[in-house]
């Protein structure tokens, strides 16, 4: 199946250095519900034959041009071919209306993100992984559970959405009182959403910040205001996800088979992140001798984003937890 994909632009446009030692081009490819995702390929320069691949995705509500971009083109540098893609109603990705998410629907987005990966010349079939950045990082433990294509298995500063979705931070409003709260108010919001034919926007990173804002709010708005070039296309820099987008996260249980996953995984944790709790957890849940999990000293949860400045992100264990695995 092939696809009308948008033209790289002229110019470099992401909020990363462009790498001398890769290859970018733009890709698309449709998922089983008939959107159509758009993603960077990158590729070592003057790479022959099949190659190890490598799909990633994340953080919830960013696109390509962010902090998936960079984890692709740093593993392509090391030998990886990679893809970055923005999810289904999202940046450059097809599907109406926009800002929506789904649980079943961003799974997805990564097993055809695999699809695509598994028909290329120049990708060895065998030797598949993915990578989820915060929010995306549950959605890659929930692929990897549904897919056993994906033979290896990254998640950085993970969050389970669900949970987070349903229960607040640190499981602080898991009532089932707060949870029919939040359902009547999202109902009501649908409501007023189909009489005035437009979908409310929820916002994104709030700037400046309220005293008492979370520590969660904080990082997360510091490392905004690190990117001078913040593209106009990211959800959570700009209008953020419409307010009734994920409200389907609620209702989910994202992580209710990773006990099952085969293929190994390694999830990545800052040691001061405020949601070190769900990576944590969710490591003691998975199984087999194939599992890691390595925590980065004194990072915060966005430090793993784009390294915040102190090398926060372990290229060097990524890149030997694939190459083992596809050895």
């Amino acid at each position: 199946m092939t696809h009308e994909t948008p033209e790289p632009t002229a110019e470099w446009d992401k909020v990363f250095p462009r790498s001398d030692a890769v290859d970018r081009e733009k890709v698309a490819f449709r998922t089983r519900f008939g959107i159509t995702l758009v993603a960077d390929l990158y590729r070592p320069k003057g790479a022959e034959g099949e190659l190890p691949a490598l799909a990633v995705a994340g953080p919830f509500g960013a696109v390509k041009e962010q902090c998936s971009g960079l984890y692709a083109q740093t593993m392509a540098e090391r030998g990886y071919l990679t893809i970055a893609f923005d999810p289904s109603f999202t940046g450059e990705s097809g599907g109406e209306p926009r800002y929506m998410n789904s649980p079943d629907v961003n799974i997805e987005d990564f097993q055809a993100a695999v699809d695509f990966l598994s028909v290329r010349d120049d990708v060895d079939p065998g030797c598949i992984g993915i990578i989820g950045i915060c929010g995306w990082g549950g959605m890659a433990l929930a692929a990897a559970a549904a897919d056993p294509r994906i033979r290896a298995t990254v998640a950085s500063t993970m969050y389970d959405m669900s949970r987070v979705a349903a229960k607040g931070y640190f499981d602080s409003a898991g009532s089932v009182q707060e949870r029919n709260r939040t359902r009547a108010s999202v109902a009501a919001q649908r409501t007023a959403d189909y009489r005035s034919d437009v979908y409310a926007m929820a916002g994104g990173v709030v700037d400046p910040l309220p005293e008492d804002a979370p520590p969660s709010s904080r990082t997360t708005t510091t490392t905004t205001r690190r990117r001078a070039a913040t593209p106009p296309r990211s959800l959570n820099s700009n209008a953020g996800w419409t307010v009734i987008g994920g409200s389907s996260l609620t209702n989910a249980t994202l992580l209710g088979y990773i006990e099952e996953i085969e293929g190994a995984v390694m999830i990545v944790h800052g040691e001061a992140a405020h949601s070190y709790y769900m990576g944590r957890d969710a490591f003691a849940r998975l199984t087999g001798d194939n599992k890691e999990f390595v925590t980065i000293p004194g990072a915060v949860h966005t430090d793993l984003y784009d390294g915040g400045g102190k090398n926060a992100i372990p290229w060097d264990r990524l890149t030997g937890f694939f190459d083992a695995r596809f050895a």
